[in-house]
């Protein structure tokens, strides 16, 4: 499965809308995500599954990219 993932860079960071960065990784789980995404210093704010319409959308930018975790 594929999941967004959207943080802010800094944990100590308040969150901003404005700051806030996005990746895509692939788990099993989101609990598998936030678990491999614990020893980067990221202050994760939200991680949604993406389905398969929704993928298909996000194919398209030129930055997406799908981290294997």
């Amino acid at each position: 499965m594929i999941y967004k993932v959207y943080y802010q860079e800094d944990r100590f960071e308040v969150p901003v809308r404005e700051k806030t960065k996005s990746l895509y990784a692939e788990a099993q789980t989101e609990r598998e995500v936030r678990h491999a995404l614990k020893s980067r210093p990221y202050n994760i704010e939200f991680v949604q599954k993406v389905n398969e319409s929704h993928l298909e959308y996000e194919k398209k930018s030129p930055d997406f990219k799908v981290e294997q975790l």
